[in-house]
């Protein structure tokens, strides 16, 4: 995206997205057949793959904390032993919340029904590994199916839904100053934005850091970035939200018991060990696996290239092609991009297809992905996003601050109220928003 600027106006060239028309058959008969096989013995396979590699890092760091002492390594001040075995379980933490982020994407098939073809095995196993995890099973997985069916849906998504310029309290939209696909704005409006939002390097950096430590919990605690419409104090845990219906009562009540059960185990802990054996152990590698969880999911879903729909243009097709794969760490090299993948399950890196088919599990994405994205291309739509991690976390949380009231696809603008990407149909077609479409 270039700018320009000419008689206190900032014009951007704009990137082109794709507004798809494809059926969900077009996409479904692009994938393999056996990619939808589920196997309850290989699923289980890679949570005991998950459970060693924890072991074995839980293993390894207890050896060598045994080791940094006098007796075993001789260092040239007595502070660097405590700076030394801080930093050996700081990168504990590090590497079990990572491959635990792992099991949380295996609950996460569950309630997809991806683990097996058993809803009893699903639902149980599920159950168990989410509630260890402090996560709801059932109540997220309810309200997870009802993301993935309106995906990028503005009034029926659950989460990561953008705000409005209104919502917002920002300056309305003037026509005579600003276009309202974000290709142009005015110096003044311009300005009154970027004040209005209070847009800084160091607010972005510290909004970021908040959204990736907290923005869980807060989700399911009171709905943070959740559906707009919904009341204040809705959350995962109140068998009455208006996300749930009368007959999923029971199911919400069962996973507020398998919290209930979680903090029990916590509690248990700490009296039995002490807390900072369970802060070290466990709670530590606890935040790690939200961190990730939030990292990963949020660039999944935002970003400047991505769109957003009215009702009059959704349809499940479009909002599952409104999300993107990305390589976890693959911003810090091939190596680590490739332990990135395989210690969530790919869960970044083969998202589309995830969402056009969410019972497809892990091991068979792969595949399905790359038969998808070739299908994908014939019709000029390329989903792939730049390496997941903190920096593009950064860039997307100072690219993507609201989107307009008007109009009915929608597309990120930044604090200055410029878009970088702007609809185009195919066959040249026009939203009935009134909005001009480009013809590619």
């Amino acid at each position: 995206m270039s700018d320009g600027s000419e008689k206190g106006v900032t014009t951007v060239k704009q990137n082109v997205c794709v507004i798809p028309d494809l059926t969900i058959k077009d996409l479904l008969s692009a994938i393999p057949a056996h990619c939808f096989k589920r196997s309850a013995l290989r699923s289980s396979l890679y949570i005991v793959y998950d459970l060693v590699v924890i072991s074995g890092i839980y293993k390894t760091a207890t050896y060598l904390d045994s080791l940094i002492s006098p007796e075993h390594i001789s260092l040239p001040h007595p502070l660097l032993y405590p700076a030394a075995r801080l930093s050996l379980w700081a990168g504990y933490s590090f590497w079990t919340g990572l491959f635990a982020t792992g099991l949380w994407v295996i609950a996460h098939e569950c309630g997809h029904q991806a683990f097996s073809e058993s809803k009893l095995i699903n639902n149980s196993v599920g159950w168990v590994l989410h509630s260890a995890l402090g996560v709801p099973y059932h109540s997220w997985r309810i309200t997870h199916a009802k993301h993935h069916a309106s995906t990028g849906h503005m009034t029926q998504d659950q989460v990561f839904v953008p705000k409005t310029r209104s919502q917002l309290g920002l300056p309305s939209f003037d026509p005579t100053k600003e276009d309202i696909l974000g290709s142009s704005v005015s110096d003044e409006v311009m300005k009154e934005l970027k004040e209005a939002l209070g847009d800084s390097p160091i607010g972005a950096m510290l909004g970021a850091a908040t959204y990736l430590l907290g923005g869980w919990p807060a989700y399911l605690i009171r709905n943070a970035s959740g559906q707009k419409r919904y009341p204040k104090g809705t959350n995962h845990f109140n068998p009455d939200a208006v996300m749930f219906a009368p007959h999923q009562r029971d199911s919400i009540i069962l996973s507020d018991i398998g919290i209930v059960l979680w903090l029990a185990g916590i509690t248990g802990s700490v009296y039995t060990f002490g807390f900072w054996t369970v802060f070290r152990l466990y709670l530590v590698p606890y935040l790690w696996v939200n961190h990730w969880l939030v990292l990963i999911t949020f660039l999944q879903h935002t970003d400047p290239l991505l769109p957003h729909y009215r009702a009059s243009e959704f349809s499940f097709p479009r909002g599952a092609l409104a999300t993107l794969d990305r390589n976890l760490l693959g911003g810090c090299g091939s190596i680590m991009g490739w332990i990135g993948a395989q210690a969530t399950h790919g869960i970044s890196e083969t998202h589309v297809l995830h969402h056009v088919s969410s019972k497809i599990p892990h091991y068979n994405a792969w595949e399905a992905s790359d038969a998808l994205r070739k299908r994908l291309g014939q019709s000029g739509i390329k989903l792939e996003g730049a390496p997941g991690g903190w920096g593009e976390v950064y860039r997307v949380f100072k690219e993507c601050k609201f989107v307009e009231d008007e109009g009915n696809i929608l597309f990120y603008k930044n604090a200055s109220g410029l878009a970088a990407t702007r609809p185009s149909f195919a066959d040249g077609s026009a939203s009935d928003s009134g909005i001009e479409i480009d013809k590619i």
